[in-house]
């Protein structure tokens, strides 16, 4: 997966039924700048999403694609934010790991707190998975689509994997 830095081209959005509802993909030109649960609050026209950004989540929620290769692009957050979407690329597909894991990895590990923040406004969720994070205790904690979509997210992972090990 590539990313850019941000640019001034003009930004679309198309949908994608999935099981957890209809994705809003937001994209400029053949990169993915945004991935809503519900329709994006910007007044966008609609457009035709590239076809790979289509076809990764579709084998994602199918077969349990690990990995997306598909440009993706930041139009806003911090450089401390995007350090923090960047990071999630590294834990496992069907795995978990914590606040704190997260914030140690990006080198500040008392930023715990801060780290939950930066993931509240992850734009790209499930191709930059800030599911995968939960609380030190288990629980689950946030999520921009809502706990029961991160809980479906994470069983669906869990039980895609098992069935990929045989």
């Amino acid at each position: 997966m590539k990313e850019k830095r941000s640019s001034s081209t003009e930004s679309f959005y198309d949908t994608i039924e999935s099981p957890i509802g209809t994705l809003y993909l937001l994209f400029t030109d053949k990169t993915l700048r945004g991935l809503d649960f519900g329709r994006p609050a910007e007044n966008l026209r609609k457009g035709k999403a590239p076809s790979l950004i289509k076809k990764e989540l579709q084998e994602y929620f199918e077969r349990g694609r690990e990995a997306f290769t598909a440009k993706i692009i930041f139009l806003k957050g911090t450089e401390f934010e995007q350090k923090v979407w960047l990071a999630l690329r590294e834990i496992p597909y069907g795995e978990t790991r914590t606040y704190k894991w997260l914030a140690e990895k990006i080198g500040k590990p008392g930023a715990f707190r801060a780290v939950g923040q930066a993931l509240s406004r992850n734009p790209l969720p499930i191709v930059l998975p800030c599911h995968r994070i939960i609380e030190s205790d288990g629980s689950l904690g946030g999520y921009s689509g809502g706990t029961d979509i991160k809980r479906r997210l994470l069983d669906m992972e869990y039980y895609l994997r098992l069935e990929k090990k045989g």
